[in-house]
């Protein structure tokens, strides 16, 4: 296969180059305590599988674009000038920017939905032929939105939820178009307010928390995680408990969630990154689907909010 043979010599090259120890670079498309969890996982796969910085047989370049499109670029391009021997992504937006700016580059994405969701995929229906790592898709959601129904009990008739998307990430007004067909048919009522930016969060929140909403739904949105922290305050001081998908979100105050585990997400990528650094080519090697998904609730949360949770889910205690 052209490809893997291309990738096999690129990779023998690089760490040629760099004296025998493959450089990684790492990019994250912005700050955020619980997406931060996923280079822990990608990094603890890597020394696992016997690449570490600490032993010398691996050097890791981490950088974070701060939200900012044009830094996403730039570190990019530095990692191509670099040439390192891969690129770890870490949310959608440096997954994409890593694909279209290092097709040369085999690049192991995180914390990013499947290819298709994300519109990656060619005429032909394949994925680019330089990404590879973890993705999901947004079966689970089902089981995350409707645990709102089983916890909280309307203030009338029909249940209201709200939600916040961006309408400018394709993952993101997907999410919103699959959870809206969920609550029609839970017969519950949806209130979702767009926004393109996590600086809009906290005047849009504010606005649906007047449509007098019953719960919270934090959706699998970059903006909700860079702006979750004033989403929570907000609901809190109205007494709307947020739920999500995301276990990550439930340490940092969410009541409950069914989703992904970022650490184990970051390994999983990792691992695959790992195998690529022993053997120099990616054959065989595709965008997997995430492993672990947790049941998970936050103890402190759920007692403000006077929720009992069974022995299923595993409580997590924030930070």
């Amino acid at each position: 296969m052209a490809v893997c043979l291309s990738a096999y010599l690129w990779g023998c090259e690089q760490q040629k180059e760099q004296g025998g120890v493959p450089v990684v670079g790492f990019v994250e498309a912005f700050e955020d305590a619980t997406i931060a969890q996923a280079y822990e996982g990608f990094v603890k796969a890597l020394r696992d599988s016997g690449y570490s910085e600490s032993d010398t047989t691996m050097e890791i370049i981490r950088r974070n674009a701060q939200g900012d499109a044009a830094t996403l670029n730039q570190i990019i391009s530095y990692f191509n000038s670099r040439k390192v021997a891969l690129i770890g992504t870490s949310t959608t937006l440096a997954t994409i920017a890593a694909v279209q700016r290092s097709e040369d580059i085999p690049v192991f994405q995180t914390v990013t939905a499947m290819p298709d969701i994300l519109g990656l995929l060619a005429a032909d229906g394949e994925a680019p032929q330089n990404l590879f790592g973890v993705g999901e898709n947004l079966a689970y959601i089902d089981t995350s939105f409707t645990l709102i129904a089983e916890m909280v009990k309307p203030k009338s008739a029909q249940l209201t939820v709200g939600m916040i998307y961006n309408q400018s990430e394709p993952q993101s007004v997907e999410a919103y178009e699959r959870i809206a067909g969920i609550a029609d048919s839970m017969n519950t009522h949806l209130v979702a307010l767009p926004l393109n930016s996590s600086a809009e969060a906290q005047l849009v929140v504010r606005s649906l928390l007047t449509k007098n909403i019953d719960a919270f739904f934090a959706n699998p949105d970059n903006t909700v995680f860079a702006a979750f922290e004033t989403i929570l305050k907000n609901c809190n001081d109205k007494g709307v408990p947020v739920f999500t998908s995301e276990s990550g979100l439930v340490m940092r105050g969410a009541v409950a969630a069914f989703g992904a585990d970022i650490y184990h997400w970051g390994y999983q990528s990792g691992l695959q990154a790992a195998g690529y650094l022993k053997s120099g080519s990616t054959d065989s090697l595709e965008v997997e689907m995430l492993h672990v998904r947790k049941r998970v609730y936050n103890p402190e949360a759920a007692e403000r909010f006077g929720y009992v949770f069974p022995d299923t889910f595993d409580a997590i205690t924030s930070k």
